[in-house]
């Protein structure tokens, strides 16, 4: 077969591949926009992120056309498409923390102003695309002395370098920011993820490719995924907790297997009971080394069941629930003066202090150290009255 022939059947399928990436990920974007939306009408700290995964999934939609076009050999090293794409993206990956726990109004001018060199840098392109300036393709490192001071090359080292810049903002605001406002720490772990991905594509924008550009297509969809699903999470996890009542008689397992043929939803309920009275009077989530086999165990319910009538109840596993006995004992005891330093956090069955402060600030939504110095009742002079 020649090569003639196998460049044109390879064509064709790439430009599939290409346009079922772009159609694919542009759905998926604007998905998650749409619910970051939804949600945002509630917490405004989802606004920015919705804005951020809007404007991508327009962007795949709009570029999906130019998969139908996509030749081999038409984009070359540095050119000026890619580069702008480059910018936009690590503008827009190092932006979205910024506008955490502030309303977009007040942000707007901060945003244009952080913007500004990008948006000088699409409308210098643009007037030179009006003028009728066209970039120059670059097939081999070698032909780039040639060009070096073309304006429109000048203008691609400019692209490079704002977006460097904007690449190591990825890096430094979400670990800044989660020193200082209370965000949750996953961001920081998203945030080098994305900026070793956006250096990626650096690479190959200069060295063009188009699988190792679909394998980036790929890599950013996750890693935006990731942030959706986390911030689902955190936000699950800030919903009313279920009210602990106090239950007095224990369901007998045969009592809750004849409910069960008779209604599903009430043999649930009657095993939360059996559960509840055993946490409530056992107390045995004092001791750090109780957990999910042991509470199977006492109950007499299965891993199964139990997370199934724990989950009814609005509880997310087995260890939250326990967990959630532990926090209530640690807020009821600093209230009270009995818990007043870090180290007391223990008495309430966590196994270390790291271990209490993390379960806290995950299911109560600020840290424990906060809450202890707000809530923490102040101790009593020892002082003499004088006379």
């Amino acid at each position: 077969m020649s090569l003639q022939t196998k460049m044109i059947i390879f064509v064709p399928i790439m430009q599939t591949i290409l346009l079922l990436t772009l159609v694919s990920c542009a759905i998926i974007h604007l998905m998650m926009a749409s619910v970051m939306f939804l949600y945002s009408r509630h917490r405004v700290e989802y606004l920015s992120l919705g804005w951020v995964l809007c404007i991508f999934g327009l962007s795949f939609a709009i570029a999906t056309p130019f998969s139908f076009v996509y030749q081999p050999g038409t984009i070359g090293l540095l050119h000026p498409v890619m580069l702008l794409i480059l910018v936009a993206t690590s503008y827009l990956q190092s932006i979205w923390t910024l506008g955490i726990n502030m309303p977009g109004y007040l942000q707007w001018g901060r945003m244009w102003k952080y913007a500004t060199p990008a948006i000088l840098l699409l409308i210098t392109y643009l007037i030179g695309l009006v003028s009728g300036s066209r970039p120059v393709i670059l097939q081999h490192v070698a032909e780039l002395p040639t060009h070096l001071l073309n304006g429109d090359i000048l203008l691609r080292f400019l692209a490079l370098g704002l977006s460097i810049y904007y690449i190591i903002n990825i890096y430094r605001l979400p670990h800044s920011l989660v020193k200082n406002i209370n965000l949750p720490r996953f961001i920081k772990g998203y945030g080098t993820a994305m900026g070793l991905a956006t250096i990626y594509y650096v690479l190959v924008t200069v060295f063009f490719n188009m699988t190792l550009l679909l394998i980036y297509i790929y890599v950013f969809t996750v890693l935006n995924m990731y942030m959706f699903y986390r911030t689902l999470e955190t936000m699950a996890l800030r919903l009313p907790k279920p009210e602990i009542k106090e239950v007095n008689q224990a369901p007998e397992p045969k009592v809750i297997e004849q409910v069960e043929k008779e209604d599903f939803n009430a043999a649930n309920l009657q095993r939360f009971q059996r559960t509840e009275y055993f946490m409530q009077n056992e107390r045995e989530w004092t001791d750090n080394t109780f957990g999910r086999d042991r509470l199977c165990e006492v109950t007499g319910i299965n891993r199964h069941l139990m997370l199934q009538c724990l989950r009814s109840q609005g509880y997310n596993n087995i260890h939250d629930y326990i967990n959630s006995y532990r926090i209530n004992e640690l807020k009821k005891g600093i209230r009270t003066g009995n818990i007043s330093c870090l180290n007391d956090c223990l008495n309430a069955g966590f196994g270390s202090v790291k271990t209490a402060r993390s379960c806290f600030e995950r299911m109560e939504g600020t840290s424990l150290d906060n809450y202890l110095q707000t809530h923490r009742r102040p101790e009593k002079s020892t002082e003499l009255p004088t006379s």
